[in-house]
C-alpha cells in the first residue's frame, strides 16, 4: 500500500512512518509533508495514494483546508490529540480515527480496515458512520488529573487544576501552581504535552507548557512570532515560533 503521511511534528512522523514499517514492510512511505500547503502542492502533483494518514493541526492551519482544495478519492486515517474534530473528518472520507500517542496495534487495525474497505466498495456509508461513531464513544481519552510531587521530605499531590504551567530547566521539569508554588515532577515536557487536556494546555515552545488563564501577556515579535508573559511569577519574554503562532491564537480563541 501507497501511503502519504501529513504530519508536522518531526518526531510523531518518523514514529508512524516506522510502524507502518513494522506492521508490514510492503508498505511503502511516499513523502512526509508538515503543512496545508505542502500537501497541497504535493496532492495536485502526483498520483493520489492508496492511504493518507493526516495530523488535524498542522503548522499553517487545519488539514481540513488540504481536502476542501484538493479532492482526495482514497481513505484518510486521521492522526491526532483532538477528538472534536472526529465528525468533521467522517466527512473527509476518513475511515478512522487515533488518538495520540499513536499505538501501534490501533494503526495496524485502521491500515487493515482501509484495506477491506478497498475489497469491499459496496459498504455503505452509513454503516461506516455508524462504526464511527461507535469508534469515537470508545476512544475518549482521559487525561491527568494530579502530579506526585516531592520537595524535601515531604510528598504532595497537586491537582491539575492548580496547575498553571510546566516548565524545564537545567534538566529537570517544574510545575508551577497559582499560588506560585514550584515542584519538580518525575515528567519530561514531552510526557507531559501527552498527558494533558490541549483544550487546558499548550505547548508554548520546548521549555514551556502553559495553561490558558496563566497567560498574562502576548506582544507580536520579529518575524510573525509572538513573545508572552506567564502569571504568576511575572515570566517574561517566552517566545512563540512564527508556525506556532497561528494556531496558538486560534487554541486561545476557542
Amino acid at each position: 500500500m501507497r501511503i502519504l503521511i501529513i504530519e508536522d511534528e518531526k518526531l510523531a512522523a518518523e514514529k508512524i512512518a516506522g510502524l507502518i514499517s513494522e506492521i508490514d514492510p510492503s508498505h511503502e512511505v511516499l513523502d512526509i509533508l508538515d503543512s496545508v500547503d505542502s500537501s497541497i502542492e504535493w496532492l495536485k502533483a502526483n498520483p493520489m495514494p492508496d492511504l493518507i494518514l493526516s495530523d488535524i493541526h498542522l503548522i499553517d492551519g487545519l488539514c481540513f483546508n488540504i481536502y476542501s482544495e484538493v479532492l482526495v478519492n482514497c481513505p484518510i486515517i486521521f492522526t491526532t490529540a483532538y477528538e472534536k474534530y472526529a465528525i468533521q473528518a467522517f466527512e473527509v472520507n476518513s475511515v478512522d480515527y487515533l488518538l495520540k500517542p499513536i499505538q501501534k496495534e490501533k494503526l495496524e487495525q485502521a491500515i487493515e480496515k482501509c484495506i477491506t474497505l478497498r475489497r469491499n466498495s459496496g459498504e455503505s456509508k452509513q454503516q461506516l458512520f455508524e462504526e464511527f461513531k461507535a469508534l469515537l464513544s470508545q476512544s475518549h481519552k482521559e487525561y491527568k488529573s494530579r502530579f506526585l510531587c516531592k520537595l524535601g521530605n515531604k510528598i504532595k499531590s497537586i491537582s491539575v487544576d492548580d496547575i498553571k504551567y510546566f516548565y524545564s530547566e537545567s534538566k529537570m521539569t517544574f510545575l508551577v501552581t497559582g499560588d506560585n508554588g514550584r515542584f519538580p515532577v518525575n515528567n519530561t515536557l514531552d510526557e507531559i504535552d501527552q498527558m494533558m487536556d490541549p483544550d487546558q494546555f499548550f505547548r508554548v515552545n520546548r521549555k514551556f507548557i502553559a495553561r490558558y488563564d496563566a497567560i498574562s501577556e502576548i506582544h507580536p515579535y520579529f518575524k510573525g512570532r509572538l513573545k508572552i508573559e506567564l502569571m504568576p511569577g511575572q515570566v517574561k519574554d517566552i517566545i512563540v515560533s512564527s508556525e506556532k503562532a497561528s494556531i496558538f491564537k486560534a487554541w486561545l480563541d476557542k
